[in-house]
Order: C-alpha cells, then structure tokens, then sequence
C-alpha cells in the first residue's frame, strides 16, 4: 500500500512527503495517535518510500524493495513490538544497536520501527535514548506510540513527532461504503464504536460484530434471561471488549434522553428499542451505571475472577434500573 492508498491521514503524510521532497528527513521520528488509525501503516510506507528503487516521494509497489518490505522480508527493515509480552524488553534494543551499526545489505537505508513504543521498559528506553543521541546517517528510526506520556521526555526531544487523528465519523462510515462495500448497518456501527479509527474497523468488517455485539448488550444489560450463559470468557482483553460495547448501549440511552439527533447513536440499529427503553432510567441512574462500568474495567487490571466480575456488574445494572424505575413514581 502507498502514501495515496492511505484513507484519512493527509496531513501527516503531507508533511512526510515535504520532509522527502526537501531532503530534510529526520533520522528519527516519534507517530502519535489513537490506536488503529494508520500510523504503522504510514511508518511501513515510509520504510518502502526511502528504499523504492523508483526513487519517487511515494513506493512504487512493484519493485524488489517494496514487495519484500510488503512481506516483512527484507533485511534492512525491522519491526519491534510487544508481541505476547506486555513489554518491549532490553534484548530488543540491543540487538538493533547492533544491526544499526552495520552496512545496509541491499537497502539505502536501514528502517528500525518500534511499534508500541509506550511498552519499553525503563532499561530499555535508557537504551535506545543513547542511539538517540547519534543515529548512523544510513538509517531510520521510527516510534509509534498511542500513549506518548508514557515515554521518557528525553526520547521524545530526539525525534520529530508527527501527530495522527482519527477520522470523523460520518466520513468513516462513508468510506466503509465506498471503498469496502459495507452495508449501511455495518459500516455506520463500525465508525462509531471504533470512533473514527479505520485500522480497526478493518480488523473487525470480515466478523459477526452486530450479531457479537447485540449478545453482548442483551447479557449483560439484563435485557436476556440466559444472561451470562451466553457468554465466552477467554481472556481479560476480550471482556474489556465487552465492556466497551456496554458502555456504547448506555451511552446511546443517554444520547437519546437528551435528545440528540439520532445518527450519532452506535446502535441506530436498535433505534426503536433505545427509545422505548429511555423511559426506564434517570440520568443520575445512567451515571451510576457509567461508574459500575467504569469500575469494572480498573477490577480488570487486577487479579479478580472475570465471571464474579462480570455478575456483580449486572447486579449493579439491576439495582440501578430498578432504583431509576421506583424513583420514577
């Protein structure tokens, strides 16, 4: 994929291209953003953009060059990330101090990108600061983080950082449809629980994500009798997923209760049902539940039992519906 096949980051790509066009490349760069928009895809780009054997501000896709930067087989590209680990350890870094040093193989520049930069470890950070300090005039550093406050200063006054946003929904939902085909409910839930966020959309458009979704608010809302029958509990990262639907259905009763046009709801699919369903809270209840919510996912950082995570927070949706309904009187 080139710089013009990229959807919605223009402007950092635009200052990409004037640094090439200018000759005034930095030899390192820190990309920041919201996770899922782009910003890996850009710095592989960029990989491909020094090294195309066409010599242009853009890849050429076709080339020896790209296609092996396309298929993580080039010898002078690296990518670091946290892969089953939490951290980017020491190891890591050592080993591209090493590699840094020595003569590109075939390529003009040798491209180092640190995925999830956040995740260093302190040691590890501490590393890559002194090849910081005096990058070889052959290479290429690039940090991609969504979580830049969590990198030391000193690593952040190295390199050039280039700001990524997410898209605005509405034109997400636009270009789901134009460019992939997605139908209207899809695409529309897409953009707005992904919050703009493209990468993410695209990881889950080939899923049952309404069917996904609707089991899950109907478990854990209480609006199912099975309730938590229903559910698969695999990991801590997927309940946190569960959640995160949960919070896009409350949110979205409050939207409607306040009377807000109605295509920023995530669920328009469930658009009758919403506002049927408004009737039976208060605001202050939709806030205690925000708070449930809210305190469920901080429990999941620690060690707590999922499934009692998970019972006490519908408990707690119950307690508050009924608080809303008897309060009503």
């Amino acid at each position: 994929m080139s710089f013009q096949d990229i959807k919605g980051q223009d402007r950092p790509i635009q200052i990409i291209k004037e640094h090439l066009r200018q000759s005034r490349l930095s030899r390192a760069y820190l990309f920041t953003g919201p996770e899922g928009i782009g910003k890996r895809l850009v710095a592989k780009t960029l990989a491909k953009v020094v090294n195309c054997q066409e010599g242009s501000i853009d890849s050429c896709d076709k080339c020896a060059s790209c296609l092996k930067i396309d298929k993580n087989a080039h010898p002078d590209v690296h990518c670091i990330d946290t892969q089953d680990s939490d951290s980017i350890k020491i190891e890591y870094i050592r080993n591209l101090q090493r590699e840094i040093n020595l003569k590109p193989y075939e390529a003009r520049l040798k491209v180092f990108i640190i995925d999830n930069a956040h995740s260093l470890t302190a040691e590890a950070e501490n590393s890559i600061l002194k090849v910081l300090e005096e990058p070889p005039a052959n290479s290429l550093i690039i940090l991609v983080s969504a979580k830049p406050m969590l990198l030391f200063k000193t690593i952040i006054s190295r390199c050039q950082t280039i700001k990524f946003y997410s898209l605005a929904k509405a034109r997400l939902e636009e270009i789901l449809k134009k460019d992939y085909s997605l139908g209207d409910t899809l695409a529309h839930f897409l953009a707005y629980f992904c919050e703009g966020r493209l990468g993410e959309c695209l990881r889950l458009k080939d899923t049952d994500i309404i069917q996904e979704k609707n089991r899950i608010i109907d478990a854990l809302s209480g609006l199912e009798k099975s309730g938590l029958d229903s559910i698969t509990i695999q990991d801590r990262k997927q309940i946190r997923y569960y959640l995160n639907i949960l919070a896009g259905w409350f949110r979205d009763i409050y939207l409607v209760k306040t009377g807000l046009i109605h295509q920023e709801l995530i669920n328009l699919d469930r658009k009758k049902e919403l506002l049927r369903l408004m009737q039976n809270f208060s605001f202050s209840g939709l806030d205690e539940i925000f708070n449930s919510i809210t305190s469920a996912l901080s429990y999941l950082e620690q060690n707590v039992n999922i499934k009692l995570l998970l019972l006490t927070l519908r408990e707690e949706i119950s307690y508050g519906t009924q608080r809303t309904t008897v309060n009503s009187y």
